[in-house]
């Protein structure tokens, strides 16, 4: 017998339209924050950064592949890791699906990460993705735009993550389980896991000035992590109890 509340259809229906109207007041807010993004100011790259592709040595402008915006996802990889991380992993997975899309509208998609292309490119064909995905090695790129940090910043406590120094789980001396745990996964040490973090960074492209347009980096990349939108709408919701998930191939077969 279920513990959880129960009731008749028309009980259900009441409840059901009183929690519409309130999911539609969060999709008009959603819309409103979606204008408000549009409308920051654009900042203007000075800096040539250099990537390196499967086609080869790139800069930001080329990684716009004729589209006029780029989207890119700081993708957890640093040069030290032997595998890319878990819950980036988890995000990745929906991007073969919907990259194609976005470059039908006038969006290039990119990961980039620290680690060496040959690196990145075994893990891509590992995990069957088919979206670029380019190496930012030997490049301030991830150090500009707050993703990567360095050891002298994790000694100093000065590491600035997601608008604000300190405070994030990767900061904690000594790591909390979680952290520890990934970086196992990842085949290094808590510490050298911490220093790459994740986000999204959106640029456009005017002629050839590229513009810095948005970042946003650990809870803002909820949107993007395809399954906990299904989980948000399953009877249990997201029921974690400490970390659950894992890269798609090594969960046991069902």
């Amino acid at each position: 017998m279920t513990t959880h509340i129960t009731g008749t259809r028309d009980e259900w229906l009441a409840a059901r339209l009183e929690l519409l109207a309130a999911e539609k007041e969060l999709t008009r807010r959603s819309d409103e924050l979606a204008r408000r993004r549009q409308e920051l100011p654009w900042v203007r790259i000075g800096k040539e950064y250099r990537f390196e592709t499967d086609e080869g040595s790139a800069s930001l402008a080329d990684l716009f592949c004729g589209r006029s915006q780029l989207l890119v996802y700081h993708f957890m990889f640093g040069p030290d890791y032997t595998a890319g991380c878990p819950s980036c992993s988890s995000i990745a997975d929906g991007f073969n699906g919907f990259a194609v899309h976005l470059a039908n509208h006038d969006v290039m998609l990119w990961a980039v990460s620290r680690a060496p292309l040959a690196k990145l490119q075994a893990y891509k064909r590992r995990m069957g993705w088919t979206f670029p995905w380019a190496s930012s090695v030997g490049s301030e790129f991830n150090f500009d735009f707050n993703v990567s940090f360095t050891e002298e910043q994790q000694r100093e406590g000065t590491v600035e993550y997601n608008y604000q120094r300190g405070g994030h789980a990767m900061d904690a001396t000594p790591a909390p389980a979680p952290v520890a745990q990934f970086a196992a996964t990842c085949g290094t040490d808590a510490p050298t896991y911490s220093r790459d973090r994740p986000g999204m960074s959106s640029f456009a492209l005017e002629g050839d000035v590229v513009y810095h347009t948005y970042s946003t980096y650990a809870r803002g990349l909820d949107g993007l992590w395809g399954m906990y939108q299904w989980l948000d709408r399953a009877p249990k919701g997201r029921n974690e109890n400490g970390i659950w998930w894992r890269r798609h191939d090594e969960y046991e077969r069902q």
